[in-house]
């Protein structure tokens, strides 16, 4: 279609036809000749129908440091007021090429309990064990995580579920 086609389809202008009235009263239910003609130019009018805001970037973590990320997800942890932010916030944490501090853990067991999500509370300790490299940090973690897993009553899955031998 060239450019001249596109110019006299975009201002062309609605003709009056057998369901449009031509004059607008109070009471008239359908559209009148106005408001339709209006909203076509402004709908070819040459503005986009896509969404013009750019993208937002989350800016000032590309060159944190591990003691920035964990006084951070400290932070969004001890703010943690329902399930969602809690598993969010999880999700966050665990997406990073790295395995959370133990005062991070600490804060997200405390959240778990906080907003009273168990299964929650046990995931975290999978996850801990799916990112350490080998048995010997995840036994590291545990013991570390000890006192307060006892304390908050959060059992492991090697607990619930023993491996069948």
């Amino acid at each position: 279609m060239s450019s001249t086609a596109l110019f006299r389809l975009a201002t062309r202008t609605v003709r009056p036809s057998s369901f449009l009235r031509a004059s607008s009263s109070p009471r008239s239910p359908l559209p009148t000749l106005a408001s339709v003609s209006t909203s076509v130019t402004l709908g070819l009018g040459g503005t986009s129908n896509f969404s013009t805001t750019s993208k937002r970037f989350s800016a000032g973590h590309e060159e944190e440091t591990y003691e920035e990320f964990s006084a951070r997800y400290e932070k969004e942890f001890d703010a943690v007021e329902d399930v969602f932010e809690l598993q969010r916030n999880l999700n966050n944490a665990f997406a990073y090429d790295l395995v959370p501090s133990v005062e991070v853990l600490s804060a997200a067991l405390k959240a778990a309990r906080r907003v009273n999500d168990f299964p929650t509370a046990v995931r975290i300790f999978e996850g801990i064990k799916e990112k350490v490299e080998n048995d010997l940090q995840y036994q590291q973690y545990l013991e570390k995580l000890d006192g307060l897993r006892k304390e908050l009553g959060v059992a492991l899955r090697e607990e619930l579920y023993p491996p069948n031998n």
